[in-house]
């Protein structure tokens, strides 16, 4: 079943649409989760508390691009279960090492504040890089993967792979601090 389909299913609240998004979008929303969290039951959970939140915001939200959608969804879910853990007690997972990495480019913003800026300078940055330079942070940022996982995907050493995540957040913070946004 096609995106369209499936939101004009939550927008005339049938219960099909939560099946056809797990169909359809199951394993993609379970990888982000698992990549975060490193755990099946908290991925399961977070998975079926994105087809919830899914559900209570379509209507009045209809998304342009569905697998993004749910994406952010359960990225924002899997980080808050992942930050309530980590609040109780520290370990060394992916999440914790992905998020230390990017804690000098990018503090949390506050409750109130206007990301707007943020997002619209990030999107224009991650557009702006060649392809496998964006792949790799996005892999590493968004979906958490581990730094080995990505070398053997791209057929590069992990080095290289360190090296070139390195040099991509150098670019960001340049990039951020050109459009005047200090975090």
């Amino acid at each position: 079943m096609d995106d369209t389909s499936i939101i004009e299913l939550y927008f005339k609240r049938n219960e099909r649409a939560i099946a056809e998004t797990a169909a359809k979008y199951g394993a993609y929303l379970h990888t982000i989760a698992y990549n975060i969290l490193h755990n099946n039951e908290d991925t399961e959970e977070c998975t079926g508390d994105t087809y919830m939140r899914a559900w209570n915001s379509m209507p009045p939200q209809k998304p342009n691009i569905l697998k993004a959608f749910l994406g952010r969804i359960t990225r924002n879910l899997a980080l808050n279960i992942y930050n309530r853990y980590t609040a109780q007690k520290r370990g060394g997972t992916q999440t914790e090492a992905a998020l230390d990495e990017l804690k000098d480019i990018i503090a949390a913003p506050e409750k109130d504040g206007d990301t707007s800026q943020i997002r619209e300078c990030l999107n224009k940055f991650l557009a702006e890089l060649p392809a496998d330079k964006r792949k790799i942070f996005v892999r590493r940022y968004w979906y958490m993967s581990p730094v080995s996982e990505i070398a053997a995907d791209f057929k590069f050493s992990e080095s290289k792979v360190k090296m070139t995540l390195k040099r991509t957040r150098d670019q960001l913070k340049a990039a951020l601090e050109k459009e005047g946004i200090y975090l």
